[in-house]
């Protein structure tokens, strides 16, 4: 998954969370807002009945001629009286003015009302389980009572206070055994919630979908942003660090905006490359500087080596220049000598340009060479003076080949100078091979020695790594013979031998450009 794609996520699950917590917040201030204006409603006009209720008591009730609709209230002990013209006038009590008003209230639908009582005379009165709960709650001291129900799928807000008893109550409740102050009952007020909750839903709607749109436009706003200002400029970036090293960074900024985050970055990176290059070059001196260390230790110790097969030679050259001197009237023996002095002269001359050509110190590069006879060189270098060792060649290799000539010339000099150095001063038997197999060129150096101890076989190509004496190897032959063949894109393998001693293989991929100078990458 892209950054990109994270990162709007992330932030669209943030924003949903906020949007949400917010969402969910609002819609419950809003229906505890309609509850409370609800309620405070419901008190407005619980008092406005209940203010009704103590002007009728105050005038001890109210008459009305009987009529249609008006008839006698059964529960009043004088419900009805008739005045001087002989009309039937009926009482209307503050219980019965109440329920009749209740009525009246809810055919305009703006809400109900009604007294109850724990103990009712009239049994209409008889309270409902709201009711009831309310009551007993009176009993304990509670001052009122709300509550929201939802009856046939529709809401209502029910809310009731305690009626207490005054001295006008008296006159028809004081056989009930009641006081002044006490609780007589209590009055509910039932308010229509339907319409306030559709509006709740009808806001949430608007609320959500004005959350859905600001979360798809912020989305949109981030898409947008950070395709140019984050992932326009981390392509470049990225684009370049594809082309390194073929391809330097500029020297200009990679990114428009240096003072940010990912200008920082690219300033960074242009940085880390001029490290990098630096080390690259410090890196390069230095391997070279061992690689021609480790050439000339190798040429130090052939020294010893060859010095007898320089002074031989010149040992019988000056025999033949004093036997000139005494014979310097024998013409004869004059030319006969002269031949000798420049045989030796030749073999002189032979050996040094071979102590030259190892000595050489050439760039890793391919060109045209004859491999076996290079290799015929470093062993006849290697093995002057070792009059018990034996040479196994088997060199089939074509005229010449197009390889690192100069690098696999080390290579062949430091595992012949190795495996003359394992077999000792002893009788031993030094094989060299050379073939091509399926395009590749294969070298294999093996000696008659004790071999390579198993725990050292993942060792030795390490820098430093020897088993020989103090003073004896610097460690670093095989290291340096172990990079070289991998500059030349090959491998350099190590095994024991079936009958002892160790067994190098070089193995290198063969050139096809017959192009000669041209370097290969190291």
């Amino acid at each position: 998954m892209q950054l990109r794609t994270k990162f709007i996520l992330l932030i669209g699950l943030v924003i949903g969370c906020s949007y949400g917590v917010t969402f969910y917040r609002t819609s419950g201030f809003q229906e505890e807002l309609v509850v409370e204006q609800a309620t405070n409603q419901a008190k407005m006009l619980f008092h406005q009945i209940r203010l009704t209720r103590q002007w009728v008591a105050d005038h001890d009730g109210l008459f009305f001629m009987k009529g249609p609709g008006v008839e006698n209230n059964p529960f009043l002990l004088q419900g009805e009286i008739r005045d001087e013209q002989g009309n039937s006038l009926v009482k209307r009590n503050p219980a019965m003015v109440t329920r009749e008003l209740s009525a009246y209230a809810a055919r305009e639908g703006v809400g109900q009302f009604n007294v109850t009582s724990l103990k009712p005379v009239n049994p209409a009165n008889a309270p409902d389980p709201f009711e009831r709960r309310a009551l007993l709650a009176f009993e304990r001291g509670a001052e009122e009572e709300v509550e929201i129900e939802k009856i046939a799928g529709r809401y209502r807000l029910r809310y009731m206070a305690p009626l207490k008893v005054d001295s006008h109550c008296l006159e028809c409740h004081g056989d009930q055994g009641y006081g002044v102050g006490d609780i007589r009952g209590g009055m509910n007020v039932t308010i229509p919630m339907d319409l306030a909750f559709a509006e709740i839903r009808t806001n949430n709607r608007m609320l959500l979908n004005i959350a859905l749109a600001t979360m798809a436009m912020v989305a949109l706003a981030i898409f947008f942003l950070f395709e140019v200002l984050v992932a326009k400029r981390l392509k470049i970036l990225a684009r370049e660090m594809d082309r390194y090293p073929d391809r330097r960074p500029p020297e200009t900024s990679l990114s428009p905006e240096e003072n940010d985050e990912i200008g920082a970055l690219a300033r960074h990176y242009r940085e880390l490359c001029q490290r990098l290059e630096r080390s690259q070059l410090e890196l390069d001196a230095t391997r070279e500087q061992v690689f021609q260390g480790e050439k000339q230790a190798a040429l130090g110790r052939l020294v010893a080596g060859i010095s007898h097969e320089i002074n031989n030679p010149l040992g019988g050259m000056q025999n033949c220049i004093q036997t000139m001197k005494r014979s310097m009237d024998q013409p004869e023996l004059q030319l006969r000598y002269l031949d000798l002095l420049g045989q030796g002269v030749d073999r002189i001359k032979g050996t040094v340009r071979q102590l030259l050509n190892i000595s050489r110190k050439e760039p890793l590069e391919l060109r045209r060479g004859k491999v076996d006879e290079m290799i015929r060189e470093c062993l006849e270098l290697t093995c002057m003076g070792r009059k018990n060792l034996t040479l196994d060649l088997h060199l089939d290799l074509p005229e010449s080949l197009l390889v690192g000539m100069e690098a696999l010339r080390q290579v062949v000099m430091n595992l012949v100078g190795n495996a003359v150095q394992a077999m000792g001063e002893g009788p031993g038997i030094l094989r060299a091979a050379s073939r091509i197999e399926n395009d590749r060129l294969l070298v294999e150096i093996a000696d008659t020695g004790p071999g390579i101890a198993p725990e050292h076989l993942g060792k030795i190509f390490e820098p430093f790594f020897t088993t020989k004496e103090v003073g004896e190897g610097t460690g670093l032959g095989l290291s340096v013979s172990h990079s070289l063949v991998t500059q030349m894109g090959g491998e350099l393998r190590v095994r024991n031998g079936e009958e002892g001693g160790a067994v190098f293989t070089v193995n290198l991929p063969l050139s096809k450009d017959d192009e000669p100078g041209k370097e290969r990458p190291s």
